[in-house]
């Protein structure tokens, strides 16, 4: 190891001073920032207005990466940099939203509500301080007692017993009483909502599991059933909290939601079933693997370490989710010519199609995926 000249170490230490600093002051002006942000924080809570703002977020990004190129920095690390600040700054602020009511002194029911994600929905809605009653499978004898004088009651069941349950308690709940569900589709429940109660009705369904913390741009799907006026504090207390909300039919959401949740866990189970078929010893292909192959195998694990239960009623909810699984094996026995004979030309053809029916999206997700796996080294 070289000595380092008297000389040379005074100069280092004096810069490191510096450099320290300057990173103090950084980080008094990040106070100061989010200072300011609790200043914007109650101004939202005060008027009722959404957290998440995509094009303030997206301007300043714009401008920050403008600022980063004329100061000679790289603009990727400020617009990265900037995300973690703004993404944090979105944290503290749906902390806080969680404790606001958009409708003071309403009362919820949640039923349900001793699930895992009726749990969850029990401890957003108390946090904001509504009053809320949890309903359990062995509540049904004081089920009239539950459903006096409440603004909304959301259906947390599983796909297939709720419109079962929708039917059960419609004759209990007040006219004016929200009902809503949660499942992961819309179509059917939001026909038993609609047959089973004659006040307002809308189907929610929220793309996120129990286990999240922060509804910071989580999306929940809002399907509109009837009376959107007297539904829209529901929808604007999710959109308080963080939450993105997208607007949909039950028929489109259901369709989308085929391919979207069905196809893909399907597909993802079959690929985990074939690599225990064969045997994969996993962690030997871990030593071996690219970061691209551990993100995959990733989402592979993350698949088979929850509920079977819950995947099984996504998989199968429908008719038309078999039917598309189905199309979608049959599709894969049409590659078995291909395979047997080597054929690399037909595989460039079809992938050269496939490639033009992706478009654009194909630079979208290597931008997306190279941010990740840049990510995942960082992290391993």
């Amino acid at each position: 190891m070289s000595v380092i000249p008297n000389a040379c170490q005074a100069e280092l230490t004096e810069l490191r001073r510096e450099i320290d600093a300057i990173d103090q002051q950084v980080v008094d002006l990040l106070s100061k920032r989010q200072k300011q942000v609790e200043h914007v924080v109650a101004l939202k809570k005060a008027h009722n207005l959404q957290v998440y703002h995509p094009s303030r977020e997206e301007d300043l990004i714009s401008a920050r990466r403008q600022q980063a190129r004329d100061a000679g920095l790289c603009p990727d690390f400020i617009e990265e940099l900037y995300r973690i600040i703004m993404h944090r700054s979105r944290v503290e602020q749906t902390g806080q939203m969680a404790l606001k009511a958009v409708k003071p002194g309403a009362t919820v029911l949640i039923v349900g509500g001793t699930g895992e994600m009726g749990r969850y929905f029990v401890n957003w809605f108390s946090g904001a301080g509504y009053h809320v009653r949890s309903m359990g499978s062995k509540d049904w004898p004081n089920v009239a007692v539950l459903c006096d004088g409440i603004d909304l009651c959301i259906i947390s069941v599983t796909i297939d017993r709720t419109a079962e349950i929708v039917k059960r308690i419609g004759p209990y709940l007040p006219k004016n009483a929200v009902l809503a569900d949660v499942t992961s589709i819309k179509k059917v429940p939001l026909d038993a909502m609609l047959k089973s109660h004659p006040g307002p009705v809308v189907g929610l369904h929220p793309l996120f599991g129990p286990s999240t913390s922060s509804l910071d741009k989580q999306i929940v799907v809002a399907t509109p059933g009837r009376d959107d006026d007297a539904c829209r504090w529901v929808i604007e207390q999710f959109s308080l909290w963080g939450s993105i909300i997208v607007m949909s039919e039950a028929d489109e959401h259901d369709e989308i939601m085929e391919f979207v949740q069905s196809l893909r866990h399907f597909a993802t189970f079959a690929f985990g079933q074939f690599l225990a078929f064969k045997k994969v010893p996993l962690a030997r292909t871990l030593e071996f693997s690219s970061p691209i192959y551990r993100l995959e195998l990733g989402m592979v694990g993350r698949l088979f370490a929850q509920d079977a239960g819950l995947y099984a009623e996504i998989i199968f909810a429908t008719p038309e989710r078999r039917e598309l699984l189905k199309d979608y094996i049959n599709s894969l026995s049409k590659n078995l010519e291909m395979l047997e004979k080597g054929d690399k030309a037909e595989f460039k053809k079809e992938f050269k199609k496939i490639n033009e029916w992706f478009g654009p999206f194909g630079e979208q997700a290597m931008r997306e995926s190279s941010f990740l796996i840049d990510k995942l080294i960082e992290r391993f």
